[in-house]
């Protein structure tokens, strides 16, 4: 892949995505946000990667939209943010939308978009020097990357508006505690911890993870009734499909399951 903005390596079924504008803070412009479209629908459909790790080069995650280049657009500023969005969004809805685990590995400032782009991984590790802030009021602007569709399901409305109304910057072990985060971790041992982490999970059953986030999507606007059903129908499918078959005949011959074969 000739991307240079966003990088793309693959071993042991684990595609680590590289944010990959250090000089920049890996600040989102127009160019980064068509690569990591397509860098998103590459790990969806490649069948080698199994899990997915994102991450920013230098030391910082993302420090979210560029602003110095759409404000360089002038009078053009709504069209080209319309080209931004476009672009980013699309990533964020292949990588929440695929089977495979995401998962944030956050190695400095996540701010904005970079937050948000945080918030939509299934799991997020940070390295204790991490900051979140969402940044967008500050500045007169409204979420985008996601931030307003996660950021209240993680933390709840009254956080959520909060971090949003005040600027309010959350240090690493902040934000663990308001679940935005899974593990705290020092900087030196974040890469290998989520690393071995994503590989296990890529020797997992990786339709019935996808199917699970599926399902846990679904619930925010469900009956009980209606989500209960669609359990029923999860569940009936996934266990005649060939992960289940091998997950139960492993169960009962109480040996490991080989989802990977």
């Amino acid at each position: 892949m000739e991307n240079k903005k966003v990088l793309l390596t693959i071993e042991n079924n684990v595609g680590i995505v590289t944010l990959n504008r250090p000089e920049a803070g890996n600040g989102i412009d127009l160019q980064l946000s068509k690569e990591l479209l397509d860098t998103a629908i590459i790990c969806s459909e490649n069948e080698d990667i199994r899990s997915v790790i994102i991450t920013g080069a230098g030391n910082k995650f993302s420090v979210g939209g560029d602003l110095k280049s759409f404000s360089s657009e002038g009078e053009e500023i709504s069209a080209h943010l319309k080209m931004v969005t476009a672009y980013l969004h699309g990533a964020v809805s292949h990588f929440a939308r695929m089977n495979k685990p995401f998962i944030g590995a956050v190695n400095g400032v996540a701010a904005g978009a970079g937050m948000s782009l945080a918030l939509s991984c299934d799991l997020v590790y940070a390295a204790e020097s991490s900051k979140f802030v969402m940044a967008y009021n500050k500045i007169g602007l409204t979420p985008d990357g996601s931030g307003s569709y996660f950021l209240p399901r993680v933390v709840g409305m009254k956080r959520a508006l909060e971090l949003m109304y005040t600027n309010r910057m959350l240090n690493a072990k902040e934000a663990e505690e308001w679940g935005i985060v899974n593990q705290v971790l020092p900087e030196e041992e974040l890469m290998p911890a989520v690393i071995n982490l994503a590989e296990n999970l890529a020797k997992g059953p990786m339709n019935a993870f996808g199917a699970t986030k599926k399902l846990f999507y679904h619930s925010m606007q469900e009956t009980l009734e209606s989500q209960m059903a669609i359990e029923t129908e999860f569940l009936a499918d996934r266990a005649n499909s060939a992960e289940g078959k091998e997950g139960i005949s492993a169960f009962l011959g109480k040996r490991e399951a080989r989802f990977l074969d």
